[in-house]
């Protein structure tokens, strides 16, 4: 039995997996900050020769050099995920071929055995090293530990990845949805606009056609003769548009003052959870979708 059984143990698990466990997540993100730096170096690479061989630079030019022409250049995620993935089925095939003759599993349970245990979802159903004797015993295990922290780190960083690319998914539909309710506000305000409109004239036509106005104070015939000559806008109103504007001026300087300014600018409004934290803060801005120029 795995399990701890007195009430030390029990206690002892729970201190242990609070240490274990942030200590796991550490290495894990470690893990995938030195794997994306190591992708970036080499696709950067492959880059760099591909544009020698397409006669864009010249042979003879320095790696420095080369290196630097290409200053804000970063990986896509898409490239990062494709590579992630196939390690991750290459390790799980080489692992399910150990595990098929070893276990006495077929080799679909061994692929499915693979993915639970790389996964960290743990069933339980089906579990390796369990039997009392092996043929090469140590060297078996020794594959099996190195197959399961491989295949965890692979697939880790696959997850982190592919939630980088639901995340642009979610904020594109975000965009859509935000740009269609933008489109129907204008349309609203568009309409109501050209209902509430006052032409020039409209007074003049309602009084050939006998209805008089209703006020004739001087502050009437004034509005009624700015209306006739064609202006849309009256001193009051500009005053009032000139008071909104000082007050919205007025917050952000004391925003800016207190040292939490709030920008509204289109790319944060586009990268949604544009700091990230964990493995996305990690990821950010390492990756071309993930950096701020976009």
């Amino acid at each position: 039995m795995s399990t701890p059984v007195t009430v030390a143990g029990k206690i002892f698990l729970i201190f242990y997996g609070l240490l274990g466990c942030a200590a796991t997540i550490l290495f894990f993100n470690l893990f995938l900050e030195r794997i994306i730096t190591l992708l970036a170096v080499v696709m950067k690479a492959v880059r760099l020769r591909r544009l020698r061989t397409s006669g864009l630079l010249p042979p003879g030019i320095c790696q420095d050099f080369a290196a630097s022409t290409l200053p804000g250049w970063k990986p896509s995620v898409y490239h990062v995920m494709l590579i992630l993935g196939l390690s991750a089925i290459v390790i799980s095939c080489c692992a399910s071929a150990m595990y098929t003759p070893v276990e006495g599993w077929a080799y679909v349970d061994s692929l499915y055995f693979c993915f639970v245990t790389f996964s960290t979802i743990g069933f339980g159903d089906l579990v390796s090293s369990q039997n009392a004797a092996y043929d090469y015993q140590g060297l078996y295990r020794l594959a099996n530990c190195l197959f399961i922290l491989a295949g965890v780190c692979c697939i880790y960083s696959l997850f982190n990845v592919i939630s980088i690319v639901i995340k642009q998914v979610l904020n594109w539909m975000l965009g859509k949805m935000s740009c269609l309710c933008c489109q129907r506000c204008n349309k609203a305000n568009a309409f109501l606009g050209r209902r509430n409109a006052i032409r020039p004239g409209s007074r003049l036509r309602r009084g050939r056609f006998g209805q008089t106005p209703d006020s004739d104070g001087p502050c009437d015939s004034d509005t009624e003769g700015r209306r006739l000559s064609g202006e849309m806008i009256s001193m009051r109103d500009l005053t009032g548009s000139n008071k909104i504007s000082l007050a919205i001026m007025q917050k952000q300087l004391s925003e800016s003052a207190n040292g939490y300014p709030r920008t509204v600018c289109g790319s944060s409004r586009q990268n949604g959870f544009s700091g990230g934290v964990g493995a996305l803060g990690i990821m950010n801005n390492r990756l071309a979708e993930t950096s701020d120029s976009r």
